[in-house]
């Protein structure tokens, strides 16, 4: 097989194949071997049509297609090797020659990964962030401990406030018809937690135990269904049952019941202990992000569309997974904020750029630095994973290899080598005096982008809400 590849421009060019005719041979007898069970051929039973009647019938042309895609991914594969390209996207492929006899020639238009010129990244300034935990801090641990272990009890005088669980029926109507989706009984709906429609949770407020009320919304423009954005809405609603959290007295009873300490005091100094290590470990993690962005906005990069789309939607997957974890779903999330995926892909743009860019500066320094994955590091990062799934490093290797994820976990792996690298290698300094580091003569620096922030807050939500999951079953 000959391979030649030709850029035409940054990130675009053509590779050019032939393969040996004994190649296209072994092709046409795959496709013949598949299709021949699906002919009908009088005198003959499926699949028992010898191949000079079949072709005589058929044309050996009616193998041509059914051999391609059986050669093709096999062939472009091993195209791409000997061309020594990386692509990021679908190929665009022209079948120049494909015949009984003959070579088989294509043309594949290739996106690949782009080049990279780096910045400067040793010795950039990183600015410092502070690990201390405060007084307010602990006391906000502990409010959120009482919120946790806090007892609903049923107010049956008091009108509801925000912060009460209101246990309501509801059926919703757009001009006086009832829409799908739109009616639930007994529905147990946390007041000020802004997951209904805007305006829904705010006319709630104020209502009674038996309580019966005409809601006027109106959905939003961006509602992901399409025959309600925009609209106008009543919603019938019967109050049920309202409940309201009784928080616990924070004394030694208390920190017998969350913890194994038997005075507050104690359970105040270990819970104080916890948040330390947080926050160390998010200091640390805000210093890598900062000295990454730093790094990645000093570098010199076209980054193909193809790249940005793949990783907003591995973004979209990773969000949906959170949310799974909780109950949820996009699904459910897309409906209750009024949002299309679409809104979502937008959203995520800006930062999967980023994170796109990032990367490729990070392989880029591993490049030039030559760092590299040792089997010692493979192994012991197998270990903290047996230890964390209660599995032998062995299992896991074999699930990783079963999913074809080996190699991801050296990428991983490479990745943090390069950024303890780069941490290795920076100034800490207060914040107010860190500076961008600069960019190699004749570069570019991206410029900065946010996120859009509700994307940003629903992230946030997803994993401060796994977290307090997490720590539950801890306690439990």
């Amino acid at each position: 097989m000959k391979a030649t590849w030709e850029k035409i421009e940054k990130n675009l060019g053509v590779l050019e194949v032939e393969v040996e005719a004994e190649r296209v041979a072994a092709a046409l007898d795959k496709a013949f071997q598949k299709v021949v069970k699906r002919a009908n051929v009088p005198g003959f039973r499926k699949g028992k049509v010898p191949r000079p009647i079949f072709e005589a019938r058929f044309g050996v042309e009616s193998l041509y297609q059914d051999a391609i895609d059986i050669l093709l991914p096999e062939v472009y594969s091993e195209a791409v090797d000997q061309a020594e390209i990386f692509p990021v996207d679908r190929p665009e492929v022209d079948v120049e020659q494909f015949a009984k006899g003959q070579p088989f020639k294509f043309k594949a238009k290739v996106t690949v990964k782009p080049e990279v010129k780096l910045g400067d990244y040793k010795g950039v300034e990183v600015p410092a962030v502070n690990a201390e935990v405060t007084e307010d801090e602990l006391n906000e641990e502990l409010e959120r401990l009482q919120q946790r272990h806090a007892e609903l009890i049923v107010i049956d005088e008091e009108a509801a406030k925000n912060g009460d669980i209101a246990v309501i029926d509801f059926e919703g109507f757009v001009d006086g018809v009832p829409f799908e989706g739109g009616k639930a009984e007994r529905h147990s709906l946390e007041l000020g937690s802004n997951s209904f429609i805007p305006g829904f949770e705010d006319q709630v407020v104020g209502m009674a135990t038996g309580d019966f009320k005409d809601i006027t919304v109106t959905f939003p423009e961006t509602y992901h269904t399409e025959e309600l954005s925009g609209k106008e809405a009543v919603f019938k609603v019967k109050v049920h049952e309202i409940k309201r959290k009784q928080l616990p007295e924070l004394d030694d009873e208390f920190a017998k019941d969350v913890s194994e300490f038997d005075t507050l005091d104690e359970f105040k100094e270990d819970l104080k202990k916890q948040l330390q290590t947080r926050k160390e470990q998010e200091a640390k993690g805000a210093r890598e992000a900062a000295l990454v962005d730093k790094i990645g906005e000093s570098a010199e990069v076209e980054i193909p569309e193809a790249m940005i789309n793949n990783e907003v939607e591995n973004m979209l997957r990773d969000f949906d997974n959170r949310l799974r974890s909780q109950g949820m779903n996009l699904e459910m999330y897309l409906s209750f904020s009024g949002q299309t995926v679409d809104d979502m892909r937008a959203q995520m743009k800006d930062d999967a750029q980023k994170r796109v860019r990032n990367n490729l500066v990070l392989e880029q320094i591993a490049k030039a630095e030559e760092l590299k994955v040792t089997e010692e590091d493979v192994d012991k990062e197998l270990a903290e994973m047996a230890e964390a799934y209660k599995r032998t490093p062995e299992e896991i290797r074999n699930i990783l290899a079963a999913n074809r994820s080996l190699d991801s976990l050296n990428d991983e792996i490479l990745i943090r080598k390069t950024i303890d690298f780069l941490l290795e290698n920076s100034k800490e300094v207060p914040a107010d005096q860190a500076e961008a580091p600069k960019a190699k003569e004749g570069s570019k620096p991206a410029a900065k982008k946010t996120a859009k922030k509700s994307t940003k807050a629903a992230e946030s939500k997803a994993d401060a809400d796994k977290k307090e999951a997490e720590e539950a079953k801890d306690e439990e």
